[in-house]
This record gives C-alpha cells, structure tokens and sequence, in this order.
C-alpha cells in the first residue's frame, strides 16, 4: 500500500470531526501515553490545548530529544543551482508566471565559487536546488553538478523536481545521500488550484516521490508541508502520519520533517492561513512525542528569535546563512531568490549562538567511511 492509499483513509472532514470531540481530559491521557497513535498525535494538535498542557508537551519533547539526540545541532546550507522552472505554482518566487524574474543557471566556476564559499563558512553538508526546467538543469546536469561536488563535501541532499526511481538510484550512485521533498499541501481538491500547470501538478507523483527516493536507497529522506497553504491542522496531521509511513516502510532511512511557513516571494502570493507561533510550537513538541527517532528541521525562513527559542523542544537541524538565489553567496546581488529568509545571522554567529546555550554546532552529516553500514 502506498501512501497516497493510506491518505484516503483519513478524510479532513473526519479529521476535524475527531478534533472537534477531543476535551482537556483527552489532551491529559494523550499526554501520558508512551507511544503515540495517529489519534493520541491529533489530540496533541487541538487548539482546545491550554498554556498548561503544552507547557508539559514541551517539557516532554525537550527530554525525548535530549535523550535521542544529544546536545547537538546539524547545520547544513542550501545551494541554488538554478532558478529556471515551467511550474505555475502560485506561491513560489521561481514561479513561470514570474515573467520579471531573473533567470540563471549555475556555470561549474559558478557553482565551485558557491561551493567554496559554503566550505570556508565550515559546511561539509549542503542542499542541492533548482527549479524544473529539464533543458537547463534536467538529470545529467545534477549528476554533473554531484560528481564535481562530491569531492569536497561528506553529504550531498536535493531538493529539485520529481524523477523516477531509476533517476533517484542514478544520483545516489553520484553521491546523492538525501532528499527533501515538501509535498506542499496534502489538500487533494486544493492542490490543482495552486499548482494549475507544469509537471508538479500531478499529486499523487509527487505524493510517492519520498517512496520511489526510498526504494532508490536514499540513506535520507525529508517531507513536510508549506503550512499557509490549507488548513493547518490537515497539513499538520498528514505531515507525522507521512513521515511515520515512511519510517515504517524504509526502517533504514533517516526521516526528516520540516516546518516551513508561507514566506514574501516574488508575486505576492497570501497565505490562505497564518499559522501562529504558538501552533508551529505545538506541532514541533507534538511531533516529537510522536517521531522519537525523527530529525525536525527549522530553516531560516523564520526569525532568529524563535529559532533560539524553539532549540530545546526538538529541533535536531538548522540551515544557517541561507540565500535562495542562484550565485548569491559569491559575487551576485541575491536577485532572483525564490524566498525572502528572515534569520540573516552569519553561520559563525549561529554556531556561537549554539555554544552559549550548550549546545555543538556539526558541520558534516555522516562520513563516506560508513556506506557499507547502508546498503
């Protein structure tokens, strides 16, 4: 069974039926549960829940976390190699509605200068991104940019269009360890509306994306929604009962999930929904009850001040010193990024940051000396 036929067997209109009946008392039990079930993670999610209540859920999240990770934080970087895309999404800066954008796809003196840039900043982790435009940056462009990359860097991940299995076992033959793939919003009925044309308007290959990445033998593999886009709850709930699908099906792969919210982007896209700070808190802590093992990643799209503050409740990874445009490390004004970030802290002030609150920066993800432990 894939997912997509898992994701049928939770309706949202049940969804918000189930919600609707959960009372402080059942917030209480599902506090005290050891496992999680689809339903106890619901539950977690109310808005019925009181200051008390998450105070304890993340009291909770901060010792399962301590005890599952450490006191460490992974950093990691993006790398824009292209902003060039035939998809309509309404949201996206890359958009090709975007007729003023500037596009640009990355030369390998380029992408060697955006590369060494991230490599003096102490980086040996970095995100691979483009838009999708096969002509300008298709497969054999990403297995290039991999194969020229590989050498100074212990971990390459993409986010970048679809592919099928057969692409994905491709690129990790290359080097490629990780995918992050957002699935957006789980809203079938609203996801045409927001994805009208271009070849992420099929759903449900996008859906199965994570699972032909998994069958490929992706040693990592993130998923997450765009909160803003639908209604938060269903994205939210969807997002755990993804990631746990996941976790069970591919019990050698690491799961990540992010938490990215609606950003300013070229085309003045507004977010259906805001989602507060308080939600997006409770969602972290609620995740974590139930994704022990799971890594939560936080990127610079939100302030500096609450990534500090979300620290101790679960978050296992951070991107630091972002820019979203192609070439915008080194010696390009930023024009043409998809997103506007709002944590502009220097990696280095990151990393200090972490080290007055106790904990350890890490700079590289794994080690090539450890690919025969994952076959």
């Amino acid at each position: 069974m894939s997912f997509f036929d898992l994701l049928q067997q939770h309706p949202a209109a049940d969804l918000q039926q189930r919600l609707d009946r959960f009372e402080t008392q059942d917030i209480d039990r599902a506090l005290t549960r050891s496992k999680l079930s689809m339903d106890d993670f619901l539950c977690l999610l109310s808005p019925k829940m009181n200051n008390t209540q998450l105070e304890t859920l993340a009291n909770l999240a901060h010792r399962i976390t301590s005890q599952r990770f450490g006191r460490t934080i992974q950093l990691y970087a993006p790398l824009y190699l292209s902003n060039e895309c035939h998809n309509g999404c309404k949201y996206c800066g890359f958009s090709a509605d975007n007729h003023d954008l500037r596009r640009k796809t990355l030369s390998d003196d380029e992408i060697l200068r955006e590369a060494e840039h991230l490599r003096r900043q102490g980086f040996r982790h970095i995100l691979l991104l483009t838009g999708e435009a096969p002509e300008a940056a298709g497969v054999d462009y990403i297995e290039h940019v991999v194969r020229l990359l590989t050498p100074q860097f212990s971990s390459l991940s993409l986010e970048v269009f679809l592919m099928s299995k057969e692409d994905y076992q491709r690129l990790v033959d290359a080097g490629v360890d990780g995918l992050t793939l957002y699935q957006e919003t789980y809203d079938q009925s609203l996801y045409p509306e927001l994805h009208p044309y271009g070849p992420k308007s099929d759903f449900r290959y996008r859906l199965e994306g994570p699972e032909r990445g998994g069958e490929a033998g992706l040693r990592r593999i993130g998923v997450g929604a765009l909160l803003g886009l639908g209604d938060y709850l269903s994205d939210a709930f969807y997002t755990g009962l993804h990631a746990r699908y996941l976790m069970q099906r591919f019990w050698r792969t690491q799961v990540t999930i992010s938490f990215p919210r609606l950003r300013p982007a070229e085309g003045g896209f507004a977010p259906r929904s805001i989602v507060s700070d308080r939600q997006l808190t409770q969602l972290i802590c609620a995740l974590r009850l139930l994704l022990p093992d799971a890594g939560l990643v936080l990127s610079t799209r939100e302030s500096a001040e609450l990534r500090d503050n979300l620290l101790p409740l679960g978050i296992t990874q951070m991107s630091a010193g972002s820019c979203t445009a192609p070439g915008g490390y080194e010696g390009d004004d930023g024009d043409g990024e998809q997103f506007a970030i709002s944590d502009h802290r220097t990696p280095a002030e990151i990393r200090d940051i972490l080290a007055e609150r106790g904990y350890e920066a890490v700079w590289k993800d794994w080690d090539g000396a450890f690919v025969n432990q994952h076959p």
